[in-house]
């Protein structure tokens, strides 16, 4: 059940909002003035804020920039205004979205929906650039390899290589596989190239007096295999 935090200084709109999110199967939560929805929203986790621009004690674009400072929560802007420098000055606090009030519930909906939809594809593709074994994790997209947080530097090679091990886990892979993969069919080198970047992916990966992560299948070639449990 996704949270959804109403901060929102008219009690009977913020009621009927609330009613309708619950009705839709939303676990709701109120604030009614901009200081108590600050510290409801920095302090509790929620899924996304309905926020009003309009806020005694501190209005909506304060709160909004103060929850970015710690939060990624999608927020919503509830605004009374139409201009096109509020809506700018909402969104350049870091609103994802904004509505104009009055609001009609079903466009409401519609734009979380459509929030929903953006925030959970980014998630999406922030696991798919991730590749993670033990303690080394490859970000595919900055390209970036760590061991326990530390940013381990390979070169491209290197990186290739791994990347190809790790996104064939548990598959044993042939040196000529291997070669094919990170240098190329035409390659003009010898398979002993995949044994030697091996070795330099152990020297800067493994821990001493621990297994290696990359394990060597005699006569065959190499594999990662995904630690149980």
């Amino acid at each position: 059940m996704r949270k959804i935090l109403i901060i929102e200084d008219e009690e009977n709109l913020s009621r009927f909002i609330e009613l309708e999110l619950q009705y839709e199967g939303f676990s709701v939560g109120t604030a009614y003035d901009g200081r108590s929805g600050l510290e409801k929203a920095l302090n509790e986790e929620w899924d996304m804020i309905l926020l009003d621009l309009m806020l005694p004690s501190l209005n909506g674009i304060e709160v909004c920039r103060r929850i970015r400072q710690t939060k990624h929560t999608p927020i919503i802007m509830l605004t009374a205004r139409t201009s096109v420098l509020d809506r700018v000055s909402g969104l350049d606090s870091g609103a994802d979205d904004y509505i104009t009030k009055p609001l009609a519930i079903e466009e409401l909906l519609a734009r979380m929906r459509a929030l929903f939809r953006r925030m959970d594809q980014q998630t999406e593709k922030i696991a798919d650039s991730l590749l993670n074994h033990k303690n080394i994790e490859v970000n595919t997209e900055s390209q970036t390899v760590k061991r326990d947080g530390e940013i381990i530097a390979l070169t491209k090679r290197e990186y290739e290589l791994l990347t190809v091990l790790l996104r064939n886990m548990n598959r044993v892979m042939t040196r000529d596989l291997l070669l094919d993969l990170v240098w190329g069919y035409d390659s003009a080198v010898e398979t002993n190239i995949v044994d030697v970047y091996v070795r330099y992916l152990r020297n800067k990966l493994d821990m001493p007096g621990q297994e290696s992560i990359i394990q060597t299948v005699r006569g065959t070639g190499y594999v990662i295999r995904k630690t149980e449990g």
